[in-house]
């Protein structure tokens, strides 16, 4: 079965996560996406190293289902490899900031003289049209200046989440706008740019927050993994792990005053509602933390299971692996990586589509394992690689 972007050629210029990821995103989906590394490899290879030439974990989940092309871009060999390229190709994918695309012939304008009718898709760190647009920047600072980081630990505590959320989302937003304009392209003929910005993405999901700060100014400061607009909704320690239980809306709490013996409280004024309960909800979790303290995890989760509260384990990594939960969903595929010696399990899409099925995840190439094939396609014969290959170009 063909993916829905079969026949779309893609160029990942991408680094690190939000555009590597965003290619991989597109490789799922059926797109030839052709990963351009410099000759050596690029960093966002060896982060988080865990096989034994010390590629890393990030290299093999956002660079599933690619080819490898290794390429000295800024040369002028390089470059027309990539005039090359972009004039067989219907999307380029490059994470980088404006100026380096231009010194790299990556821009809009020097793309668009190759094929009018190319994609471009970008991602900055602050966007454009501000004092911080030329800035680099990683996940963590945008993190940090949408007000997550500051809600998200304690008092005179900001806490930066350890998984690059921002990362993911926006490469996942990078690849809906993509599709989008590939759509467009497909009625109109017209091709355009597609930028994107980790801080947009960040501000994007604690804007609640920021709305509520505009129009009633609470103040909030961060209350650790406890909710302030809902109650009881936090982490508990039981006799042998963690717990998570978040209560929301009246029945669910109702339920809950029902599960720990405390139905009196269902008419205590200071919980009447998900807000006054979130203002009170020390002391809701205090009681929790109470009734967790002398269950078992299991035990917990199934008394909340039992009063229909939802509740979940609190995992390590270890403890995902060995959930049965997880495995039953199928979605973390065994994927064999030649340069591991464990097989380690990708992440798939994470959408079923009934009539064009994402691909399962494909090992991530090595270093310019596809280098010949790539420039074989483009015309290049043995002896031109090869030369090529001898003045460091590849």
């Amino acid at each position: 079965m063909d993916g829905a972007l079969s026949g779309t050629r893609v160029l990942d210029f991408g680094r690190f996560i939000a555009g590597p990821f965003c290619a991989a995103l597109l490789g799922d989906l059926g797109a030839d996406v052709i990963r351009i590394e410099r000759p050596g490899g690029g960093e966002d290879r060896w982060v988080t190293p865990v096989a034994d030439d010390g590629t890393g974990a990030l290299y093999f989940q956002c660079n599933r289902n690619k080819r490898s092309l290794t390429l000295a871009v800024g040369t002028a060999e390089g470059r027309e490899v990539v005039r090359r390229l972009v004039a067989d190709s219907d999307v380029v994918v490059a994470n980088l900031p404006p100026a380096t695309l231009a010194h790299l012939g990556l821009d809009d304008d020097t793309l668009r003289a190759i094929k009018p009718d190319i994609v471009l898709a970008t991602v900055t760190a602050f966007g454009a049209g501000g004092p911080w647009s030329g800035k680099v920047g990683f996940d963590g600072l945008a993190q940090a200046m949408s007000g997550s980081q500051y809600l998200s630990g304690s008092p005179g505590e900001p806490t930066r989440s350890y998984v690059p959320f921002v990362d993911y989302g926006t490469a996942a937003f990078t690849a809906l706008a993509t599709v989008a304009a590939i759509h467009h392209r497909a009625r109109t003929g017209e091709g355009q740019v597609v930028e994107t910005a980790l801080l947009k993405t960040a501000l994007t999901m604690s804007n609640s927050a920021v709305i509520e700060q505009a129009l009633r100014k609470p103040d909030r400061v961060g209350s650790r993994n406890r909710s302030q607009v809902a109650g009881p909704a936090d982490t508990f320690a039981t006799r042998d792990g963690w717990v998570i239980a978040m209560a929301i809306g009246g029945s669910q709490f109702s339920r809950w005053c029902e599960m720990v013996g405390a139905p009196e409280l269902v008419s205590d004024p200071r919980f009447a509602t998900d807000e006054t309960r979130g203002i009170h909800g020390e002391a809701l979790s205090t009681i929790m933390a109470d009734w967790c303290a002398g269950r078992t995890s299991d035990e917990a989760l199934a008394a909340m299971e039992a009063h229909k509260v939802p509740g979940g384990p609190l995992y390590s990594p270890q403890q995902v692996l060995d959930d049965p939960h997880v495995a039953a969903i199928g979605f973390l595929a065994p994927t064999p990586q030649r340069a591991a010696a464990v097989t380690p399990p990708v992440s798939r899409f994470p959408a079923t589509m009934s009539a064009s099925a994402p691909r399962e995840p494909g090992r991530a190439p090595d270093l310019g394992e596809h280098t010949d094939e790539i420039l074989g396609e483009l015309g290049y014969d043995d002896a031109t690689i090869a030369d090529l290959r001898d003045k460091g170009i590849l």
